[in-house]
């Protein structure tokens, strides 16, 4: 019997190549998997040795705010990056901005940066390059880390939710890195884009959110094909549930959410549906939100490896073995199975 959670994963623990991998079935019980059976090679591939002696060099990182984007400006900065970390809020002053500024560091500067405004993204990349050692050497890293999330069934989400989301967690995406990319191809640097275990595997009340994740996947693998020529390697980092760790969710926001959500329904949609099973599904969304991981270090960890490996890999699954598994089964096995086992 395997554990419900064995902790990071892709890299960490499996290996990368398709004849490795090591194959298993099993089911699910009471949220865990149990009952595995062997049924090919197993290795394991530990990267954590395997990053490059680099000398300093310039990261931009997206939605520094709070979350993963806080925690790896603070974390690169220690690496000794030179980390300019663009703020949502900083003209507002922000908690995180503050924290950031009071290190006080030549090698950390905050930049006000909404990813949805081409200004602010123009004014970016003029303070990034005015402020670096040798503009002419560019930019060695992009991490696009800022994103929103929701939640709601097709019927009970709005347009405007769904552009909304689009517009921070793709367009902004697509932004920033045209942007900047003439910046990072004097580096022949690196793109990392954070997108999701959703961004491969759709779930059910999540369509905004993994409309826009897939199309993050379908960008940054065109990006790497395209850049190949320029020597500019692109990582894709999709970690599983970190709701917990990130604060996306908080029970005062999920109730916000829902009770907008059910006042601005059509009421056709109101009647057919029923306020019990709306209810429920928000019920859902609680609990999702409560058992997700509360320690970032595995994101962070394969984000670093990204922009300092040699050789970076294209995709990162920091995720629980549960959620691991499931996106196996569901990218490689038929439709008609994996939706038995996983959705009706």
């Amino acid at each position: 019997m395997l554990p419900h959670r064995l902790g990071r994963l892709g890299a960490h623990y499996l290996p990368r190549r398709a004849a490795n991998l090591r194959t298993v079935l099993g089911e699910r019980r009471n949220g865990q998997v149990v009952c595995f059976k062997a049924l090919g090679p197993s290795t394991t591939r530990a990267y954590s040795s395997q990053t490059g002696q680099m000398e300093p060099k310039g990261v931009l990182i997206t939605g520094c705010d709070t979350g993963f984007g806080f925690s790896l400006a603070k974390h690169l900065h220690n690496k000794g990056f030179t980390v300019f970390a663009g703020c949502l809020l900083k003209d507002k002053g922000s908690d995180g901005v503050n924290q950031l500024d009071n290190l006080k560091s030549e090698r950390l500067k905050t930049v006000q940066l909404n990813v949805c405004e081409d200004e602010e993204v123009e004014a970016a990349v003029q303070f990034v390059q005015g402020n670096l050692k040798d503009p002419e050497k560019g930019l060695w890293g992009v991490v696009n880390n800022a994103g929103i999330s929701t939640f709601g069934e097709v019927e009970f989400t709005s347009m405007e939710t769904y552009k909304e989301v689009a517009e921070v967690n793709l367009w902004g995406t697509v932004r920033v890195t045209k942007a900047f990319l003439p910046l990072i191809r004097r580096a022949k640097g690196r793109v990392v884009n954070i997108t999701s275990m959703l961004g491969r595997m759709a779930n059910p009340a999540r369509s905004p959110y993994c409309v826009t994740k897939f199309g993050v996947e379908a960008f940054s693998d065109c990006l790497r094909y395209e850049m190949h020529r320029w020597g500019i390697k692109v990582s894709i980092v999709e970690p599983g549930n970190f709701i917990a760790a990130t604060s996306l969710y908080s029970p005062e926001r999920i109730k916000v959410i829902a009770e907008k959500m059910w006042s601005d329904l059509p009421e056709v949609v109101r009647n057919d549906y029923g306020k019990k099973y709306f209810d429920e599904q928000i019920a859902k969304m609680h609990s999702y939100c409560n058992s997700g991981a509360t320690d970032t270090s595995p994101v962070i960890d394969d984000v670093t490896h990204a922009l300092t490996a040699p050789s970076p890999y294209t995709r990162y699954h920091p995720m629980d073995y549960y959620w691991w598994l499931r996106m196996q089964i569901i990218t490689h096995m038929p439709a008609a199975i994996s939706d038995r086992i996983y959705i009706y």
